[in-house]
């Protein structure tokens, strides 16, 4: 298959989705330069139909067979397309999950694990209630369960954009799209403290705007919330892959698993698409069939 133009919005996209699983999952520099390698070799021949059109993915998956690549090379790149898809999808890059009309698709594969409420409960009360770092952890935290937040959204967080008096944070999201979050009582009472006191010391005398800021003033970073993330998930025993996503996704199927409406969900989250959304319906139920063959006795 001759190769197209690299369409300029999937490039950015797949860097989207590399930097992704680098920062937030963790993934090794080998395993990530491995996605990079098939994906570019994807986009080399996808033009600019890729964002709904399943015929870039099956002519690529094709030409592989017809080039005698080995059946593990072929299932590698497979799975760096699906991977990159799921993302897209989610993020809203993408149209249509095109990728799940591969043969022997698994659909909803590349969500990340939902947490228990206990474990959540477990990580949000891990970092110490008596130390600056911890404070501000414990407020991070609990945002990104409470609001259901984008790590993007939680670091790129100004202080004009938080309501506490009114339990509620004003975000913007992707497309610049704005959206207005609820929050409980608890998530309002650990910014306080963490904006009284760490964030007053850390910032006096170098004004910021940034509501969550390193121990010198600096506005937080992604990596250093997917560290801390990674960092009180262990400390609270959790064994299970934890990112700041996940707590996104624990967020979205524990809503809908107390009975929320999906479009509330939807409003929520900041998806325009409500396919977007309902991709937690997908992994509600895996959940619910988890729950019955364990607890069933004909199950």
């Amino acid at each position: 298959m001759a190769d197209a133009a690299v369409d300029p919005a999937l490039e950015a996209a797949i860097r989207a989705f590399l930097d992704e699983m680098q920062v937030e999952r963790g993934l090794s520099p080998l395993t990530v330069a491995a996605y990079r390698r098939d994906l570019t070799q994807f986009a080399a021949v996808a033009g600019t139909a890729w964002r709904n059109d399943p015929e870039p993915v099956r002519d690529f998956v094709n030409a592989l067979r017809r080039d005698g690549r080995r059946p593990s090379t072929q299932a590698r790149k497979v799975a760096a397309i699906r991977s990159f898809y799921g993302f897209a999808l989610r993020e809203e890059l993408a149209d249509r999950d095109v990728a799940g009309l591969l043969d022997a698709p698994k659909a909803g594969s590349y969500l990340p694990d939902v947490l228990s409420a206990e474990s959540v409960a477990s990580i949000l009360d891990a970092p110490p209630d008596d130390d600056s770092v911890g404070i501000r952890d414990r407020a991070i935290l609990e945002l990104l369960y409470a609001c259901g937040l984008r790590v993007s959204e939680v670091t790129g967080l100004d202080t004009d954009r938080l309501d506490l008096p009114g339990l509620q944070v004003r975000v913007i999201g992707k497309g610049n799209r704005e959206r207005r979050v609820p929050m409980g009582d608890e998530a309002r009472e650990r910014i306080h403290r963490y904006l009284a006191g760490p964030r007053a010391a850390w910032t006096a005398g170098r004004p910021t705007a940034a509501v969550f800021v390193s121990q010198r003033g600096a506005r937080l970073a992604r990596e250093s919330v997917w560290r801390l993330v990674r960092r009180w998930a262990a400390a609270a025993g959790v064994e299970a892959r934890v990112t700041p996503h996940t707590f996104r996704h624990s967020f979205a199927t524990h809503l809908l698993e107390g009975g929320a409406d999906l479009r509330v969900v939807q409003t929520l989250l900041g998806h325009a698409s409500i396919s977007t959304t309902q991709l937690y319906t997908h992994l509600t139920g895996e959940r619910l069939r988890d729950v019955y063959a364990r607890a069933h006795p004909r199950a």
